[in-house]
């Protein structure tokens, strides 16, 4: 173990390690916020891709589902700039390329398939892609957070990425239903 670190226990069965300021914590932190600024830019880029999917969208439950996740997407745009400022931090964007890249799969989706539960399947699909990034990104920062020693910024981390995880859920049940319907539409 790096002599500027020390073990903790986490509640578990292994310790946790908390790195103390060393060139090491150093270049994590600089990796945390540089990661920080990549999912701000990525969840301000969803507040505008989100009302597309919703107009595309037919189903009502997914409607409100995008709905819904619009609003929680807004509040947390505000909660990473909240971890910034707990950091010290300027909240600053970083464009994320893999944002980017799902964004515009999830119009090319839309554009590819006609307006129906096909297209619906399809934003569904995105979505949950988009999902995966974000649970991804969320709960490495959580854990570099915690590494840091910066609590009060992993608890409002975990509290995002339980908001990621709930909408992949929410997704993947609407999807059962929309899934069969799509096939049924062009037998």
């Amino acid at each position: 173990m790096e002599k500027n670190s020390k073990s903790v226990q986490n509640g578990k069965n292994s310790p946790e390690v908390v790195v103390e300021n060393s060139d090491a914590s150093q270049g994590l932190r600089d990796l945390f916020v540089d990661a920080l600024r990549d999912i701000y830019w990525a969840e301000k880029a969803l507040t505008k891709a989100l009302p597309k999917m919703i107009k595309n969208a037919t189903s009502e439950e997914l409607i409100s589902a995008l709905e819904e996740h619009l609003e929680v997407t807004q509040q947390q745009v505000t909660k990473v700039e909240q971890v910034f400022e707990m950091l010290g931090e300027k909240a600053q964007a970083k464009k994320c390329e893999a944002m980017e890249g799902l964004i515009k799969e999830a119009g090319e989706i839309m554009e590819a398939t006609e307006k129906g539960v096909v297209r619906d399947a399809g934003i569904i699909l995105a979505g949950q892609k988009v999902e995966h990034y974000e649970i991804a990104t969320y709960g490495t920062l959580r854990s570099f957070a915690k590494i840091l020693g910066e609590d009060k910024a992993a608890s409002l981390l975990k509290e995002i990425l339980n908001e990621e995880k709930d909408a992949d859920v929410k997704l993947s049940a609407i999807s059962d239903s929309i899934n069969v319907a799509a096939v049924h539409e062009h037998a």
